[in-house]
């Protein structure tokens, strides 16, 4: 058995069906094997943008490792900005790399290069397999820092002779499993519970580690025990729903900017913080510590280094967010006196009614927006909101275009079934649209990306019509870098809007027809009614379909 036949093995062991992929000379051995092991599905890519974000989004989606191989050096580097996002999203990717034959790397060959200093700032585990006999544990080494939280990407450098080198007696075993559900240590949970069951008014703010941990139901519990609203990570991170948004518990968006903050969060006097990173600001503004004074925060995490990072918190959980929350529950429903339970229950009622209140208004508002033309970005979105399936999954790349819409209005009732990127880095949007419908084939998968972001990433589209992946991509086309000009305000730069490296229109990038020339079926539309329609026929289709949609202003 040559290296690489073992390597596919083991892969195989560990349950991998899919390998996404852009070769090149140093990864052809891998790609003679894949020829004679059918066991594994190779997904090609144009470019090592979209074959990350596709095992990105396949990795989320599935909520298991995804494996990927790129061409050396140069293949590292272009994929280096969708690692940021996998890094950041915490998504477990085995990434690997072909590196030239250990006998002439002394010689410095072309194509050879330090490839474990490369990932090793991207990724949780890096290293160089030196030996043919090494191969195996080091693929079980890596498959099992991937999947283990915190989670994340992992990257093995192999050699060519490595790859086609001949050995007998190999262990061929598959990676031993960890069991993810770490209960938070008892004496912690019962000083959080006590805290929270006398607590006058608090708030939840959660993260995308509860989904991926699978405690949404867990946590609409605990917000339902304490009668407290759930606020979302911010648009910086916001990667997974933590909980339904129809609930009528869910709060929606902590705020993106430090003012904006504070007030959001005045008045609660205790904030029960799960599965997120606290707080991921963005442009520097003031006040530099946005939370309100006297606000004690209580934080339950599987990553360690994020609990009590740049906040103190009055009592920090380490272990799964499902199997905490529903200890966490247990422990609160022991303290609740009679009493507490009606302040609770009267509690919710007020913040449940606040809330339906202001959804109601917003409501009101998008469908003002629907009707108006030229398109808004809130239009844009208020027309997909009205037809988007209970069972659909939304990739969203489109940031000023998005406004938080469809979780406002409630649209999205699988808080698993969201992805937003959480590094980024542009160009995802596409391919991690593409990975989750490899994951989810029976799903129908809508992606909403901006006209800047489909321009990183467009060589997606030749594959989502190599793979016949009936994904619907609507392009929201401002024209421009429209973050950039929002940044630019926050930053008071006068001259930024309209100056240089601003706006796309010189000459304007025709989406409708790049997507034709990579084999995917593409409209323009203008109206609200006939995007709703191409939506709803696009989801129920059987093939790829590119809506490019001019939006009004920013």
């Amino acid at each position: 058995m040559t290296g690489v036949e073992a390597f596919l093995e083991i892969l195989h062991r560990a349950g991998v069906t899919h390998l996404f992929g852009n070769p090149g000379t140093t990864e052809l051995p891998l790609n003679d094997a894949l020829a004679r092991d059918r066991r594994v599905r190779y997904v090609l890519g144009l470019h090592e943008c979209p074959v990350i974000a596709a095992a990105d989004g396949y990795a989320m989606a599935g909520g298991r490792l995804a494996v990927v191989n790129l061409h050396t050096n140069c293949g590292l580097g272009n994929a280096s900005g969708m690692l940021v996002n996998a890094k950041a999203a915490g998504s477990p990717l085995l990434v690997t790399a072909g590196q030239q034959d250990t006998r002439h790397l002394f010689e410095e060959p072309v194509l050879a290069a330090p490839l474990v200093d490369m990932a090793r700032p991207l990724v949780k585990y890096a290293a160089e397999v030196a030996r043919v006999e090494d191969l195996p544990n080091a693929t079980r080494r890596a498959i099992q820092a991937a999947l283990t939280p915190p989670t994340g990407p992992v990257f093995l450098s192999l050699p060519l002779d490595v790859q086609t080198a001949l050995a007998d007696g190999l262990d061929l075993s598959a990676p031993w499993p960890v069991d993810r559900h770490v209960r938070p240590a008892r004496g912690p949970l019962q000083q959080a519970a006590q805290l929270l069951a006398n607590a006058a008014n608090p708030v939840i703010l959660a993260g995308s580690r509860v989904i991926e941990s699978n405690g949404s139901r867990e946590l609409v519990s605990l917000a339902e025990t304490l009668g407290a609203p759930v606020l979302n990570e911010q648009n910086t991170s916001r990667g997974r729903f933590p909980i339904p948004t129809d609930h009528p518990l869910y709060a929606g968006p902590i705020p993106l900017w430090n003012p904006d903050i504070p007030a959001v969060l005045a008045g609660y006097d205790v904030a029960f913080v799960v599965g997120m990173n606290v707080l991921r600001l963005y442009i520097r503004q003031e006040p530099t510590r946005p939370l309100p004074p006297g606000l004690k925060l209580i934080h339950l995490d599987n990553d360690p280094a994020e609990i009590g990072k740049n906040y103190p918190v009055e009592v920090g959980l380490v272990g799964d967010p499902k199997a905490g929350l529903a200890e966490l529950v247990y422990e609160i429903d022991r303290r609740l006196t009679p009493e507490m339970v009606r302040a609770a229950g009267e509690r919710g009622c007020r913040h449940a009614e606040r809330l339906a209140a202001a959804r109601d208004a917003f409501r009101a508002a998008i469908d003002t927006k629907v009707a108006a033309r030229p398109l808004s970005g809130a239009g844009l979105m208020g027309s997909l909101a009205r037809v988007l399936p209970a069972d659909a999954a939304v990739v969203e790349e489109c940031p000023t275009t998005h406004g938080n819409v469809l979780e406002r209005l409630g649209a999205v009732r699988d808080p698993a079934a969201y992805f937003a990127h959480r590094g980024w880095a542009l160009g995802w949007g596409i391919g991690c649209a593409l990975g989750v419908k490899l994951a989810w084939p029976d799903r129908p998968v809508l992606a909403v990306l901006g006209d800047g972001s489909m321009a990183f990433g467009m060589q997606g589209l030749w594959t989502a019509a190599r793979e016949r992946l009936p994904v619907v991509l609507v392009v929201a086309n401002n024209r421009r870098y429209h973050i950039l000009e929002v940044c630019g305000d926050r930053l008071a730069l006068p001259d930024l809007r309209g100056g240089p490296g601003m706006t796309l229109d010189e000459p304007v990038i025709d989406f409708v027809a790049l997507a034709r020339a990579l084999g995917v079926d593409a409209h323009a539309v203008a109206d609200a009614d006939e995007l709703s329609d191409r939506v709803r026929a696009g989801l129920a289709g059987d093939r790829p379909v590119l809506l490019e949609v001019a939006v009004a202003g920013g």
